[in-house]
């Protein structure tokens, strides 16, 4: 929708002031309401409008960025954040998806599942200085507006390398640990009476689980993956919805996890060089003493996992980050037993394709129709042309999908 900016002098209001008072109050009307309330932009809508990403990676640099090189985490988050800005009076493309070829108008969220804070392995800053730099892109440079007129409301998960800065890693850090980004995650998701601080947060009892339902519709953020931990507190949340509320599941690490993010099954299961357990996730890996590479075997901890998901069919789509790029795929588990409705994010900082091709860069628009359960992901590039930073975000692929529980 086309905005106009006006201006006039005190002479125009003089001028105004003398008209029969009937025009008078419809000319101030249009001057001097909200523009949310003026534009109506909304008004009759069902979409409820969220901008999805993950892996900040303050601390790191990109090798190449906007004819630049060495770019820092803190230039390139803010860059996608302006892009991120713009998302509202974008057209949406004639995909058939949920608002297709309408105007973005409210969104309502902003979500980011984690690796806030790189690893602070040497030479990289700290979680904190990290964080500085995430609250001034993510909460003090956004300006998406809510249905409400209010600031979207930013929700977050961490990652493996937000975990690792709160307990420790088997490679070196300075300082040893730094919780952070943990602390500060969980005091603004959870807002406990007593806000969490540096000094006494505990990850093994201070995990970062929560949900909302938004219109009927039931958000489950966790904390990395649903291992058999995670999935006792996910089922004391089901047990709180109806078996046909439908459910998404919003967290770091892919339907699969990976190996090294398990605890180290050999006493005294410690996080050590040898066995490479970085000791995230709360259950022990079944399927050796060694964490197998990044591809490594996780099918034993995987049907857990699976055999949940039997048990709790309303669960119907699953949002992640951790290994980055666009992907919109149906998660099938090990045995070929299960069908997830799946969607991968990129990264600013670490994509698999977007860190050498700046132009795949790209964050996630979620459209969501409450009243006919159906969900649409759009890729949002927004660096197609590096030479230029008003360019505005180009669609990319689509996905839609139905929320209904049969």
């Amino acid at each position: 929708m086309k905005t106009f900016k006006l201006s006039f002098s005190a002479n125009s209001v003089y001028k105004i002031l003398a008209w029969p008072p009937i025009y008078s109050l419809l000319v101030f009307a249009v001057l001097f309401l909200k523009p949310e309330t003026a534009f109506c932009q909304d008004q009759g809508r069902t979409d409820i409008e969220m901008v999805f990403s993950s892996d900040a990676h303050y601390a790191i640099t990109r090798k190449k960025f906007r004819g630049d090189t060495n770019v820092d985490a803190h230039i390139v988050n803010a860059a996608m954040i302006r892009q991120i800005n713009s998302v509202p009076g974008l057209t949406l493309p004639p995909d058939g998806g949920v608002a297709a070829g309408q105007t973005v108008g409210a969104v309502d969220y902003l979500i980011q599942t984690g690796d806030i804070a790189n690893r602070m392995e040497v030479p990289y800053q700290t979680a904190a200085a990290s964080w500085a730099q995430f609250t001034i892109d993510y909460m003090q440079s956004t300006t998406l507006k809510g249905r409400d007129g209010k600031p979207a409301k930013l929700l977050l998960a961490p990652g493996n390398h937000d975990i690792s800065n709160a307990i420790g890693f088997h490679r070196p850090m300075q300082p040893k640990t730094d919780p952070t980004s943990m602390v500060q995650i969980y005091n603004l998701m959870l807002h406990p009476p007593t806000p969490k601080t540096n000094a006494d947060y505990n990850y093994a009892t201070d995990k970062i689980n929560y949900s909302l339902s938004i219109h009927g519709i039931h958000f489950m953020f966790i904390t990395l993956w649903p291992d058999s931990s995670e999935r006792i507190w996910m089922k004391k949340d089901l047990d709180t919805v109806g078996g046909k509320t439908p459910v998404i599941v919003l967290c770091h690490d892919e339907p699969t996890c990976e190996a090294k993010h398990f605890t180290n099954p050999v006493a005294p299961h410690d996080i050590n060089a040898q066995s490479k357990f970085e000791n995230l996730v709360a259950e022990y890996y079944k399927e050796g003493p060694v964490a197998a590479g990044d591809d490594g075997a996780t099918d034993m901890e995987q049907r857990g996992w699976v055999k949940f998901l039997k048990q709790h069919p309303n669960i119907k789509a699953y949002f992640h980050g951790n290994s980055n790029w666009n992907e919109f795929y149906m998660y099938k588990g090990p045995d070929n037993d299960v069908a997830l409705n799946t969607f991968r994010v990129d990264s600013p900082m670490k994509g698999k394709y977007s860190s050498k091709d700046e132009t795949k860069l790209s964050f996630q628009l979620i459209s969501l129709d409450p009243v006919k359960q159906l969900l649409t992901a759009r890729e949002c590039l927004w660096d197609t042309d590096p030479a230029n930073p008003a360019a505005k975000v180009v669609f990319g692929k689509v996905k839609t999908v139905s929320l209904k529980v049969e």
